[in-house]
């Protein structure tokens, strides 16, 4: 046991205890009074105030200062609980901090639960170390370590310390971007995809601006980023050529706006809804589920028939073949009635059918009807039009026509009919 726990151990007294103990739920309950109060109208989802109130980032950062307070005002003793709360609460706002912000920054990521264990258990580890006196010891030994880089020489803490810098300056700046995107983009920019162009910009600005002050804190020369920015040139104009067109292709997506999120398109026959712009790819989602990952290089030099860009309105055809002797008008208010009480059909255009063709069959009628929200699927709907356009002839006699092939028979034994003519 470390000198500076025993030595922690030794101050404490059990009269002082109770009133540590006191002081202390004092300042955790304080914390949660003010947090209530002032979160009972946020949305569930702030980085504050969190789902619970307690689960938010305000919670463990008022009760950090209180704690840190009433450890400074002991007056005639020496705390020993108020000293130990002071790194259990600096190391759970460290874990609301990246666990907030990363949730509400990429609620679909996977990755986000792994990097919050990690930083939990660093967290807990510092703090651990903190409250029996080893930090001191641990960080002047990493200081000892050090590694070679060319004729420069690096300490692992300090590596440590700008890998902690870096992460806590840039989990900041995507708190910012995110606060910007919802708070202002939201309000003020009322199109999805400028909307998201926007807070692509923002983002990349304030995290290369929260980067360089990152390398600034830990003494890193900047100047030095010259000669990383030289190669990183080489290898985009050699190796990374693709995938640098595919984000330029994304912006300029984005900018000119001639494809939107929510706009139904056709690329290498595969027809569907853009569901989002990535800054690398495109999703587009078809009406079955299917998903496809298009590269924005593919959206910018190839041809992509964009089905909702002067029109919203989507077209859809159904053809039923009946005997020549029905009746043409009879038949065409069918298949109109049938569209038409479908609630999913427009009303203006409103559906009409077609004679379209004298088959050797029967008579050839199309119907065409449009609607507006192709993404809830376009087979389930023409399925209950034809199902409808099924009842309504056969309530009304009217037969569907049946495929007839001609069968011409030669050269038969002399016993067998003559050559002729037969129907099927």
């Amino acid at each position: 046991m470390s000198g500076d726990l025993s030595q922690l151990l030794s101050e404490v007294h059990l009269r002082t205890v109770s009133v540590e103990l006191a002081a202390l739920a004092a300042c955790l309950a304080l914390a949660w009074a003010i947090c209530r109060w002032f979160g009972r109208d946020q949305p569930k989802n702030s980085i504050w105030f969190g789902r619970h109130t307690v689960d938010g980032l305000m919670f463990p950062l008022l009760a950090l200062l209180f704690s840190d307070l009433a450890r400074r005002a002991a007056i005639g003793f020496q705390p020993v609980l108020l000293r130990i709360a002071v790194p259990v609460l600096l190391s759970l706002v460290a874990i609301r901090l990246f666990a907030r912000v990363l949730k509400t920054v990429f609620p679909q990521s996977t990755l986000v639960s792994l990097i919050e264990r990690t930083i939990s258990w660093l967290a807990w580890v510092g703090a651990a170390l903190w409250i029996v006196g080893l930090l001191p010891p641990v960080l002047a030994e990493l200081d000892q370590i050090t590694l070679s880089f060319g004729k420069s020489h690096v300490s692992v803490r300090t590596i440590f310390e700008g890998v902690l810098s870096a992460s806590v300056v840039l989990v900041i700046s995507l708190w910012i971007a995110a606060t910007i995107e919802k708070r202002i983009l939201q309000e003020a920019v009322t199109d999805l995809s400028m909307r998201k162009v926007a807070s692509n910009a923002i983002r990349a600005f304030l995290l290369l601006i929260g980067l360089l002050i990152a390398l600034s804190a830990v003494g890193v020369d900047l100047t030095a980023l010259s000669v990383l920015g030289g190669a990183l040139g080489v290898g985009l104009g050699l190796g990374l050529q693709k995938l640098a067109a595919n984000y330029v292709s994304g912006f300029v997506i984005l900018l000119e706006r001639s494809i939107r999120i929510g706009d139904n398109v056709k690329v290498d026959n595969f027809e569907g809804r853009i569901t989002d712009i990535k800054t690398r790819y495109t999703l587009v989602r078809a009406g079955n589920g299917r998903e496809a990952i298009v590269p924005n290089e593919t959206l910018i030099t190839s041809r992509v028939e964009n089905l909702s860009q002067a029109d919203r309105r989507f077209n859809l055809t159904t053809t039923v073949v009946v005997g020549h002797a029905s009746d043409v008008s009879q038949v065409q208010a069918i298949m109109t009635g049938a569209a038409a009480a479908q609630a999913r059909v427009l009303g203006d255009p409103a559906p009409v059918a077609f004679l379209m063709n004298f088959t050797p069959d029967g008579l050839e009628f199309t119907l065409n009807f449009w609607i507006a929200d192709p993404d809830k699927g376009k087979d389930n709907l023409r399925s209950a039009i034809n199902i409808a356009i099924l009842d309504g002839l056969r309530n009304a006699g009217i037969e569907i026509a049946q495929r007839q092939r001609v069968l011409r028979v030669e050269n038969l034994p002399n016993n067998a009919s003559p050559t002729g003519d037969t129907r099927l």
